[in-house]
């Protein structure tokens, strides 16, 4: 735990490591106007929410009635019913109708207070979110990362870390650094996609005076200038092949011989990659040695992308906006917002337009940040770039019908199998589901998945 963080622990007790069955049910991650963390299970069945107590979660949200609505689990499929509350119930961004059944696949929002909905909120009993003061944020998801970066940090000098753009890569390398033995060495970050064509072997490794045109003196590099502490290299797989050989040679020798130089200097440093590419897919493909894959790529760690972390998201929201001003809120319908978006982007982009949109409040003199302060782009899916001759668009599936089971689902759940050609997670993601609940929507209709990715390819 870093010093001076703080610590906001969930308001349910139990048993979240226990091995077993998945337990479904619903985390609550904003409510009171501030983020909360806390998990209400859900066995098949139904549990009514409302104000006052649930499961053991206090819920004083003025807004919410004190029978709101009831939540129901059938074993697949999560759906909820507004109680006749005041001031009505939404489910993934949509209004429900009294005493109508309304599937339920991301989120829900009672009153001010939101919900998540879970296939399993056991890794949420017990949890807890912390802070750290350099202002990153840390749900269970990223403290068992953190965990396991602490015992690579330990073990070994080398980690490779793999996730899509903004997750937080160069801060799970700063702390494979702090948490070494070479914690009080030089942290040095190379981003080895920027570097120029035809530089990267002096600029890594140096070079001594009249070793090219214009070296008028000795040039240390990126890896001496690492001696001591640790190399981080982002985007490993874009170094040059050439370079890659001589990274190798400095990595095994613990030596490294500077552009011009008659004799290696000995290294000491530890080695941190990360790359958002399949490295080995980019070995297949020849812009990766095999030797320096094996080298570096073990041990692993993945970084998932912010939208499999959402619990963490109003965290960060409010920690944006309270740096921008002091005092200065997300409402309910804000981080409702974000939290129904994908963010391409990941943490980077979330900071960058909450930031925008925390500016954009208090120069009008709000209190509280409100959806439209969002760029209207924000949080979006990239649209792609519109060919001079479109072709057809792909129909999308149609939504599911409130029970995912019957007959009419069947064709639904296809068309998004083969839209992703055959891919279950990604079909998943189309139909707002968790790709469990659609494994078993697919063995309950006997769906062969692939005949489905072989239909999309015809």
């Amino acid at each position: 735990m870093h010093h001076g963080a703080t610590i906001e622990r969930s308001e349910v007790r139990g048993s979240g490591d226990a091995p077993g069955e998945p337990l479904p049910g619903l985390v609550l991650v904003f409510s009171e106007r501030r983020p909360r963390l806390a998990a209400l299970p859900l066995a098949p069945g139904s549990l009514v929410i409302g104000r006052g107590d649930s499961l053991g979660v206090t819920l004083p949200d003025a807004r919410m009635s004190r029978q709101h609505a009831e939540v129901r689990f059938d074993g697949e499929c999560f759906s909820v019913q507004d109680l006749g509350s005041r001031n009505g119930s939404q489910v993934d961004g949509e209004p429900v109708r009294p005493g109508t059944w309304v599937p339920a696949r991301r989120l829900v929002r009672l009153g001010d207070s939101l919900f998540l909905v879970s296939p399993d909120v056991r890794p949420f009993l017990r949890a807890e979110v912390l802070q750290t003061p350099d202002g990153r944020v840390m749900g269970p998801i990223t403290q068992a990362i953190a965990a396991a970066i602490g015992r690579a940090a330990q073990a070994g000098a080398t980690l490779h870390i793999s996730g899509e753009s903004g997750v937080g890569k160069e801060a799970a390398a700063r702390s494979f650094h702090e948490l070494g033995p070479h914690a009080r060495g030089p942290f040095i970050a190379v981003n080895c996609a920027a570097i120029p064509e035809g530089i990267a072997e002096r600029l890594l490794f140096g070079a001594r005076r009249g070793a090219y045109s214009g070296a008028a003196g000795d040039a240390e590099g990126y890896v001496q200038a690492a001696h001591g502490g640790t190399l981080f290299l982002d985007e490993i797989g874009d170094l040059d092949l050439q370079v890659q050989g001589k990274l190798l040679r400095v990595l095994e020798s613990k030596e490294v011989l500077a552009l011009g130089a008659t004799r290696p200097r000995p290294v000491e440093l530890r080695v941190c990659s990360a790359t958002h590419k399949d490295l080995r897919a980019q070995v297949a493909a020849g812009r990766l040695r095999e030797d320096l894959y094996f080298r570096v790529a073990r041990p692993e760690i993945v970084i998932p992308p912010l939208r499999e972390r959402l619990e963490e998201l109003p965290w960060l929201i409010a920690a944006t906006l309270e740096h921008v001003r002091p005092g200065l809120r997300p409402d309910p319908s804000l981080v409702e917002t974000c939290l129904l978006r994908p963010w391409p982007g990941n943490i980077r982009e979330l900071i960058t337009e909450i930031r925008a949109a925390g500016h954009e409040a208090a120069i009008t003199g709000a209190t509280k940040v409100l959806p439209p302060h969002l760029g209207p782009r924000a949080g979006l899916a990239f649209a792609p770039a519109s060919p001079a001759s479109p072709e057809p668009a792909s129909p999308r599936p149609s939504p599911l019908p409130a029970d995912p089971r019957a007959p009419e689902a069947r064709p639904i759940l296809l068309a998004a199998l083969r839209e992703c050609n055959g891919n279950v997670s990604g079909a998943a993601r189309l139909l707002g589901l968790h790709r469990t609940q659609l494994r078993r929507l697919i063995a309950h209709h006997a769906i062969d998945v692939g005949e489905s990715a072989a239909a999309s390819d015809e």
